[in-house]
């Protein structure tokens, strides 16, 4: 399957295709501090995303890299320190631009049909009937699921939900998609395909923010690297400087294979 190129929107003004035209981005984490269970599960991070580069997140267990993704995406509030996309700071959890969205490791699915999944994500971000259902067929078409569209959504294999949940995110059309771990229980042949849509999203134009434990997807998506540790960004490169040449101990250890403490 080869997917189709998408045409990424923003947020308003809207043009006459029903698009947005005002970017969301750079996104800027400010000091971020994020506690639970009497721990700082992350501890004063700074990071800037601009628009273009594929942003592939590395780190052992535990680093937090899970955690920095659902900072961004606006799922959790901060313990202290800022989220401000285009310089201006989120009020709290759930209040983020609306042009952007997030795929989980594990797909969070309707009691609905393929098709209606997709709709109901579309209805929710207010997009009209015809229009609504012109992006779902191109969703489930660009994503190779044109034939389940009636197919009861959990009924699916693991891969294929999956796709749906990156057809759902296609068929919104954001501007930056955050995607955690969304390959890590999929076969090689489901991992390629997600790949495959994931490049086609990226060459449209939306921008990529990645988590993965696996080092050659990272190497085969990444144009730069993020490197976590214990909550805090330890290193930050483009791709291929990383891989060759880390400059920090702690990404010297993980990409040897030592467990790092």
């Amino acid at each position: 399957m080869t997917p189709r190129p998408v045409t990424p929107g923003d947020e308003a003004p809207r043009t006459s295709e029903g698009r947005f035209d005002v970017p969301i981005l750079p996104l800027e984490l400010r000091d971020l501090c994020f506690e639970a269970g009497g721990r700082r599960l992350i501890d004063g991070l700074s990071l800037r995303i601009e628009a273009g580069p594929r942003t592939i997140v590395l780190g052992p267990n535990g680093a937090g890299k899970s955690l920095l993704l659902r900072l961004a995406h606006g799922l959790l509030r901060p313990s202290a320190g800022a989220v401000l996309w285009r310089n201006r700071k989120v009020a709290g959890a759930g209040r983020g631009p609306r042009r952007q969205a997030m795929v989980f490791q594990k797909p969070v699915l309707l009691r609905r049909s393929v098709a209606a999944n997709l709709e109901h994500a579309l209805s929710l971000h207010r997009v009209a009937g015809a229009e609504r259902r012109r992006r779902c067929g191109e969703a489930l078409e660009a994503t190779g699921l044109s034939e389940r569209a009636a197919q009861p959504a959990r009924s699916l294999s693991g891969g294929e939900q999956q796709r749906l949940a990156l057809a759902r995110a296609w068929a919104l059309k954001p501007q930056v998609l955050f995607l955690d771990e969304p390959t890590s229980a999929l076969d090689p042949a489901a991992t390629r395909t997600v790949e495959e849509i994931v490049q086609a999203l990226h060459r449209a134009g939306t921008k990529i923010v990645m988590t993965t434990h696996d080092l050659g997807q990272a190497k085969r998506l990444a144009d730069e690297v993020v490197f976590l540790h214990r909550g805090r960004l330890v290193e930050r490169a483009p791709a291929n400087r990383f891989f060759r040449e880390p400059q920090t101990r702690e990404a010297q250890a993980f990409l040897a294979g030592d467990l790092l403490w």
